[in-house]
C-alpha cells in the first residue's frame, strides 16, 4: 500500500523500508489451551447425508461476561497474530450479548472480533477495541485482513483507535465516543471501510489516505488527505471535491448488509439482513432490524481439511456453508449452485486452490450470499479464482440480487500464486459490497512473472454494483468493466510496483494499462470517487497514460477521479483518456478531474 502522503500538519514517522517488514513476521501456532465453542448440536442427519450445526472448532472463542480471564485470552491471541501477516492462524472471537467492562480488544492479523446479539447494543464493552502499527514501527498501511462487527463500545478516553489498511472491514458497530482512524504518532494509513454502524463523536481519519463509509451515522467527519467517499452516511460533510476531497451521496443506490452469527436464547442462527434501496443510516437504528434468521442446523460447519468434495456435498445436500477459521486446500471449485445459498467465513477462513482450478463458482441464480472469506491463489495458475454466473449469464437477479461482501483475493505473498483473472462477475445485479483484490506486492512468491496476474475484476454482467471497491497491482487491467449500466460507489487502486521497465507495460499505443477500464462498447455507466496511484520503484521512469479509460458517449459519466504519484517513482500523462494535467516531481500531490465529460 502506499507510503508518501500529506495531512496538514499532522505529523509523519520516518518511512520505513516496504519490505522491511518481512524479517519481522511470525507464523501465527495452534490455539492450544483456548476455549472453544461448541454449538448446539442439530437432530442427527439421514443415513449418509452430512450433518448440520455442531461445534465449531478450536479458533472459534466464545466468551460471555463470567469468563475467566478474557483479557489474558486476547493478549495472547493478538501476541500470536500481530505481526503474523502471512501466517497461517486464524481466529474468531465472539462475545455473547451482555456488558463487558475493562477490555482492550487488540486485533491482529486474520483476526475477527463480534458480538453475537442481534443489535451492536446487545453486547457492550466498557473498553476499546484497537488497531494500532507497533509492529511496523507505526505504520499502519500493512493492517490488513481484520474486522470488528456488531459491538457497541464506551472507549476508555472517549477515542476508539482503529487504524487500519485495506480488508479490514469495521460493520454494524456503535462508539459512544469518537473514533480514531490512524496509528499512534500519525504515521502512514492507508484504509479503508465502514458500514452499517454509528459514531457517536466525530471520526478523526488523520493521516489515512482514502476511506468509503456506506450506510452509517457519524457525528462528525475531521479530516481528509486524497479520497473521501460516503453513501447514504447521516452526518456526512458536504460534497467538496477536490478541496477537501469528500464526495457524498446522499443514499447508497442498492444495498444489503452481510450476514452475521447471533445468538437466540441458546440457540446460533445467522441473520440474513433484507435488501435496501436508497438507504441512509444503519440498519438496526430503529428497532429490530429486518431481514430472516436461518438455525445453524441448516449450515454444514466446515472446518479447515474437509476437500472440495465434502462442501459441494453439503451444498448439494441444501445446507449452506459456515467456514470456520483455518485454510481450506481445494482441488476442484466449490460449486454454490442453489438459489439463496449462503457461504460464510468467520475468522478470515482462506481457500486455496492447489492444482489450477477455480476456487468458487457460482451459478446464474437468486439471492446467493457470500461473505467473509480470503482465496489464496495456489501455485498452478488459475484461470479465474472467483466466478459469479457463468460466462453468458443472463437472468433477472434485481430483486434478489447476489451479493459479495467481505471477500478478499489473493495472489502471492503467503507464497507463490498465479491467476489469470481473480474475480469475475457474470451474473446481472450483483452487489460487490467491499473487496479488495491484491496481486501481492511484498512478502514470498513475488515478482512480474512469480506472482503473475494480468487482471483484477472483470465485470460482465449487466446493472452490476460495486460500494467499495479495492484493487491492486495486476499487470493489466485492475478493473475491466463490460457490463452495461454498471455503477462504482469509491474505487481504490495502485497499479503494480514491479512492473520491469515501460514495454512490460505497453497496451499497443498506449503507455500502461488503466487502473479502471470501461470497455469501448459500453454506453451506460457511472462512478464516483476513484482514484489511482503509481508508484514504480523499480524503474521510476516509466510513464503511463492515464489511471482511467471510458468510451466519450453520454451515458457514461464519472465523478471525482484522482491520479497520484507516490514520490515520483512514474508518472501518470492524464486522470482519464487525454483529460487532466499530468503528476509530475515528487510532490505526491494528486493530478484531479471532478467530472467526466
Amino acid at each position: 500500500m502506499p507510503t508518501p502522503l500529506t495531512a496538514g500538519s499532522v505529523p509523519r514517522a520516518p518511512r520505513p523500508s516496504r519490505r522491511s517488514v518481512l524479517a519481522a513476521m511470525a507464523a501465527a501456532v495452534p490455539a492450544a489451551g483456548l476455549p472453544v465453542l461448541s454449538g448446539r448440536a442439530s437432530a442427527a442427519p439421514a443415513a449418509g447425508a452430512l450433518p448440520g450445526g455442531g461445534d465449531l472448532g478450536p479458533n472459534v472463542l466464545v466468551f460471555d461476561p463470567a469468563t475467566p480471564n478474557i483479557q489474558g485470552t486476547l493478549d495472547e491471541i493478538f501476541k500470536r497474530q500481530e505481526s503474523a501477516q502471512f501466517g497461517e492462524g486464524r481466529f474468531a472471537l465472539l462475545f455473547k450479548p451482555g456488558t463487558y467492562r475493562g477490555l482492550n480488544a487488540q486485533i491482529g492479523f486474520y483476526t475477527s472480533i463480534a458480538g453475537l446479539g442481534l443489535s451492536p447494543g446487545d453486547t457492550t464493552f466498557h473498553g476499546d477495541v484497537t488497531v494500532d502499527a507497533g509492529w511496523f514501527n507505526g505504520n499502519a498501511t500493512q493492517n490488513f485482513w481484520r474486522s470488528a462487527e456488531n459491538l457497541t463500545l464506551h472507549p476508555v478516553n472517549g477515542t476508539n483507535r482503529w487504524a487500519v489498511a485495506q480488508a479490514a472491514p469495521f460493520r454494524r458497530m456503535h462508539i459512544k465516543g469518537g473514533l480514531n482512524l490512524a496509528p499512534d504518532g500519525y504515521g502512514w494509513a492507508s484504509g479503508g471501510y465502514i458500514a452499517d454502524s454509528r459514531i457517536d463523536g466525530s471520526v478523526a481519519p488523520y493521516s489515512q489516505q482514502q476511506w468509503y463509509t456506506r450506510d452509517s451515522s457519524v457525528g462528525g467527519w475531521n479530516n481528509a488527505v486524497w479520497n473521501m467517499v460516503f453513501s447514504g452516511v447521516e452526518g456526512a460533510p458536504a460534497q467538496s471535491f477536490p478541496d477537501p476531497p469528500y464526495t457524498t451521496l446522499d443514499t447508497t443506490p442498492v444495498s444489503r448488509e452481510k450476514p452475521f452469527l447471533y445468538l437466540d436464547g441458546a440457540d446460533y442462527k445467522v441473520f440474513l439482513p433484507e435488501k435496501r434501496t436508497n438507504a441512509r443510516g444503519t440498519t438496526w437504528g430503529s428497532g429490530t432490524p429486518r431481514g430472516e434468521s436461518l438455525p445453524l442446523g441448516q449450515f454444514y460447519v466446515a472446518k479447515p481439511g474437509v476437500d472440495a468434495a465434502t462442501l459441494n456435498a453439503a451444498l448439494a445436500q441444501g445446507l449452506n456453508l459456515l467456514l470456520t477459521p483455518g485454510i481450506y486446500h481445494l482441488d476442484r471449485p466449490v460449486e454454490v449452485r442453489r438459489p439463496n445459498a449462503v457461504v460464510l467465513g468467520l475468522g478470515y477462513p482462506t481457500l486455496v486452490p492447489d492444482s489450477g482450478a477455480t476456487a468458487m463458482k457460482v451459478a446464474d441464480v437468486d439471492g446467493v450470499r457470500l461473505a467473509g472469506f480470503l482465496i489464496d491463489a495456489g501455485p498452478v495458475n488459475s484461470a479465474t479464482l472467483l466466478e459469479v454466473g457463468p460466462e453468458g449469464a443472463s437472468a433477472d437477479h434485481a430483486a434478489n440480487p447476489t451479493t459479495v461482501q467481505d471477500v478478499f483475493i489473493r495472489i502471492g505473498g503467503a507464497g507463490p500464486g498465479k491467476a489469470t483473472t481473480s474475480m469475475v462477475i457474470n451474473s446481472n445485479h450483483t452487489l460487490i459490497d467491499h473487496t479488495w483484490v491484491w496481486r501481492a506486492d511484498h512478502g514470498d512468491g513475488v515478482g512480474w512473472e512469480t506472482n503473475r496476474a494480468d487482471y483484477g475484476v472483470r465485470v460482465n454482467g449487466n446493472d452490476v454494483l460495486a460500494t467499495g471497491l479495492f484493487v491492486e497491482h495486476f499487470n493489466k487491467y485492475d478493473v475491466e468493466w463490460r457490463g452495461e449500466r454498471g455503477r462504482t460507489v469509491f474505487f481504490q487502486n495502485e497499479k503494480a510496483y514491479d512492473a520491469p521497465n515501460q514495454a512490460a507495460i505497453q497496451n499497443g499505443d498506449i503507455k500502461g494499462y488503466a487502473a479502471y477500464k470501461i470497455a469501448d462498447g459500453v454506453t451506460t455507466h457511472e462512478g464516483w470517487g476513484l482514484g489511482s496511484y503509481c508508484y514504480y520503484n523499480v524503474d521510476p521512469t516509466i510513464r503511463q497514460d492515464h489511471g482511467f479509460q471510458a468510451p466519450a458517449k453520454p451515458g457514461v459519466k464519472l465523478h471525482h477521479l484522482l491520479v497520484v504519484s507516490l514520490g515520483g517513482k512514474g508518472q501518470y500523462e492524464h486522470v482519464i483518456n487525454s483529460i487532466g494535467a499530468p503528476t509530475s516531481g515528487t510532490s505526491t500531490v494528486p493530478s484531479t478531474v471532478v467530472s467526466y465529460p
